[in-house]
Parts: C-alpha cells; structure tokens; sequence
C-alpha cells in the first residue's frame, strides 16, 4: 500500500481564513504597535476604583490565555445576590483609528479552528497585558446587577476599576466538583474563601437560568467537536459537554450584557442589539415537532418551544443535539443592528431577553470594543464616538464576519475529522441523522463525533434516526466525509 503524503491542516486552516474574507496573519505594523505597550501602563489609575482586594476569579477554557473577565459577588438582604463582573479593558490599549484597531475591525472576531487559533488582537494584548490574567493588577469596565430571590435582575453601576484576578479555573474543573461528580480544584482548595464564592455565583446563576427558562428561553444544545492534535497529527475529537460552570459564565455574562444595553439605551445615543429575530420559518419548527407528537401554535411561541425542547430533552438526550440543530437552523442566525436613539429593542428570541448586547469578551469580538468605547464615553460625559450611520455600517460587517467564522470553524472541524478517519474507508459505524435538506441528507457518528453526508441509501431518513453507515470518502481538502446507509437502528 502506497503511504499517503500527511496532510497540513494548518496551511488548511490559513487558506480557509482567506477564502472566507479573513487576514489570517498580522502585518508588521500591528504586531509593533501592540508591543510598545508595557505594563507600567497600569499605573495610570486616575479615574478607577481599587478593587484589587475582591476575590475575583475567571472561569475558561484549560488553554485560554486571553481572559476577557471576572467574577465576583456577595450575599445581600432578603435573598439578593450582587453580581460584579469585571471586562478586560481593551480599548485603553486600542485606540479607534490605531493600527491594530482598523486590523481587528477588518476581522471582526477571533477564529477557532482547533487546529489553529486567529486571535482578533496580537498576543501581545489578548494574550498580555489586556488579558485578565492572575497576579497582574489590570484595567477593567466593570458592570454591576443584583439577583434578587425570584431570579430577576436589578441594573446597577458600570465603571472603570483597577482588579486582579486571584484565580484562574477550568470549566471542566469546577464543573464535575460542583456537580460532585470530581475534586475541589487544586485552585479552589487554595485560595481562602473561593470555595464558599463560587457556590453563591453557582446559585445566582440558577436563579437566573430557572427566571430566563421560565420566560420562554430556549434551551438548545448542539455538539461540536473540536480536533484534538499531538506535533501536528489529528488523535481524536472531543465533545465540550455543557456543566454548571460554563452555565454560571453564560448566565453571568448574559445579565451583564443586558446591564450593557440598557444603559447605553438610557443616555440616548445610538447604540448595537444583538437580535435573534421571530423565527422566519416557524412553520416548518411547528412540522419538526408535529413529527415527534408534539403540537406547537401556529404562531411564534418562545415559551411553548421551551417546553417542547425540555420534554425531548429529558425523554431523549442521545439524539436532543440533533434536534437542537435543527431548530437553529430554522430560528435563523443571530445579528448585530443598530438602535437608533429611544428605539424600541427586537430582543433575542432565543434568550427570551429584550436589550442584549456583546460587551464581555473585547479581546476576541470587535463589537465589544465599540461598546466599551461608548460606555467610556457615556461615564465621562462626552459625545458618543459612533454616529447612527457608523454604526449601521459596522453592523452589517460585524455580522457577515461571524457568519463567515461560523464557516471557517465549521470547515475545519470536517477537515480535521476527514484526516482522522481517511485511513478507515469501508468501516460500518452507528450514526445519527442529523439533517434533511434538499442538498443532502447528513449524519454525526457516535465515535468518532465526526459529521458527513449520505450520498446512498438516504431516501425516508429523518432527523433524529439512528442508522448504520459506511465510510465511502473523505478529503480534508474540500471538507468531504461521505457515506452510504447500510442500515438503521430502531431508536
């Protein structure tokens, strides 16, 4: 047998960046611009508060290096809960206008294609001196909320502090410990009291889930598996599994997010929503979940859609992620639009929030960025650095730019999953139907999670199915995995 050359997923990766409209590398001018910075810098502290003595800590990724913000909350009278989440300060040390600034606004957001990383900033910030990392003093806009007793969220005060994050913890970590399932992290069992902090932001974080859920919030859960490599070789693929950690980040960044919007709303100037509009093709949901048994009304229904989407969940969570997909594909995409000033928010369906925004993590997203520049504005009192017309203009951009990272990773993530099995052609494996369009009709194998189409054998397959197939094709280069049906497993 003839040995195949390997196959460079990297250069993969940076081909794909440019196919879809990004600049995968930095010129010479940012990566100098970014490393005039020094840490002396932070000594610059007029105008912050010092909230260096709170217990703050991040929660993120094992890897992550470019910590956007951190968590810190206290017991209150009557049951509340107050919420301090601290967002690094990235536009201290990236001017509108500079270097760096009209290069992260070209991108628009980070890439993470598992094989390699595009950060939005050069590391030398995201990485450096506007990450948030433990031990370093560091510049913050921080954003204040109190959950009261009924989950319900009270705004409060955003402004500049000075903070120092006192621990840096895995979400996988924290997640299997909290849930019992795992040890007190080695970071939790050494610093004092961090133990005692992060069971109240677990019960805050509850209380906001169970109020959100009960307005109509939905809750999907998709599967995406990144690569896992070793000295440039795919080994595997591996699922992130949602847990409480990563459910105490979101629902935290959710209310802060929220307290973002709102206030900009409240000082009259034109502003950015992140949107989730009414589902175009409700419809066709109605149908899904008409084919399961389950009657939905004829018009939009976020709270009734929750309640369909918990029944499946909890009497089939093999195939739920499925589902899931399914319906994000027919809710549409997320956007970002502009809000003129005393407009009326569309809200986020999905959410069931009404002012949303992205304001929480400026070192991977441009558009956290521009509202950390206009809540600095707002606090000082000055005029608002974006007109209603800039806005529309980012808006637009900011948009398509997510879109086409959606691309690039989900590409990657074919890629990766193509070299892991081009040398398993003609193996049978257990799949489920993920989708039934009219381009094609798709799978995700249960081991490897790796996803493909069915190019045989795929007439009368729904959604959900569970079947056998066989590995016909792979090519990392187009992003291929193909099948053909040889069975189906009764579900």
């Amino acid at each position: 047998m003839t040995r195949r050359p390997p196959v460079n997923l990297k250069a993969i990766a940076d081909e794909t960046m440019e196919r879809y409209g990004f600049a995968p590398r930095f010129p010479e001018s940012v990566l100098r611009e970014a490393a005039a910075h020094e840490e002396g810098e932070l000594n610059v502290r007029e105008g912050l508060r010092d909230l260096r003595g709170l217990l703050w800590s991040s929660i993120d990724n094992e890897d992550s290096q470019d910590l956007d913000q951190i968590e810190w909350c206290e017991q209150g009278p009557e049951g509340e809960i107050r919420v301090m989440v601290a967002i690094a300060d990235v536009d201290f040390f990236v001017p509108k206008g500079s270097k760096t600034d009209l290069h992260a606004a070209r991108n628009g957001t980070s890439v993470y294609t598992g094989v390699r990383t595009y950060p939005m900033l050069p590391e030398a910030l995201s990485e450096g001196i506007s990450s948030l990392l433990p031990g370093h003093d560091r510049r913050a806009v921080v954003t204040e909320y109190t959950v009261l007793s009924d989950g319900s969220v009270r705004h409060g005060e955003i402004y500049p502090a000075l903070v120092r994050n006192k621990a840096r913890l895995v979400y996988e970590e924290v997640g299997a410990w909290l849930e019992g399932t795992g040890p007190v992290p080695g970071e939790v069992g050494r610093v004092p009291g961090l133990e005692d902090q992060l069971r109240l932001q677990e019960e805050a974080a509850i209380r906001l889930r169970d109020h959100r859920m009960a307005r109509g919030a939905l809750d999907l859960e998709t599967i995406e598996a990144r690569a896992v490599m070793e000295e440039e070789i795919v080994t595997g693929l591996v699922i992130q599994e949602k847990n409480i950690a990563r459910s105490i980040i979101e629902e935290f960044m959710v209310a802060a997010n929220g307290n973002m919007a709102s206030r900009l709303e409240q000082a009259g100037i034109p502003t950015i929503q992140r949107i989730v509009r009414e589902p175009k093709y409700w419809d066709r949901i109605v149908g899904v979940a008409a084919e399961l048994g389950w009657t939905l009304p004829q018009k939009p229904d976020s709270k009734a859609l929750s309640r369909f989407l918990a029944s499946r969940k909890d009497a089939f969570p093999d195939s739920f992620p499925d589902l899931s997909l399914a319906i994000i594909k027919l809710m549409g995409p997320g956007e970002y639009i502009p809000l003129g000033p005393h407009g009326v928010p569309l809200g986020h369906f999905a959410m069931a929030v009404t002012d949303y925004t992205h304001s929480t993590a400026p070192n991977r997203r441009y558009v956290d960025i521009i509202n950390q520049r206009m809540i600095k504005a707002v606090l000082a009192g000055a005029d608002s650095p974006y007109a209603l017309d800039e806005l529309s203009f980012r808006c637009a951009w900011l948009t398509d730019r997510d879109k086409a990272a959606q691309k690039v990773e989900r590409f990657m993530r074919k890629a990766a999953a193509a070299v892991l099995l081009r040398n398993r052609v003609g193996e049978i494996f257990d799949a489920f139907v993920t989708g039934v369009t009219a381009h094609g009709t798709y799978v995700r194998l249960l081991s490897p999670p790796a996803e493909g189409r069915v190019m045989s054998g795929e007439h009368g397959l729904a959604v959900g199915q569970k079947i056998f197939v066989r590995l016909v094709k792979t090519d990392p280069y187009k992003g291929f995995i193909d099948f053909e049906r040889v069975g189906r497993k009764k579900r």
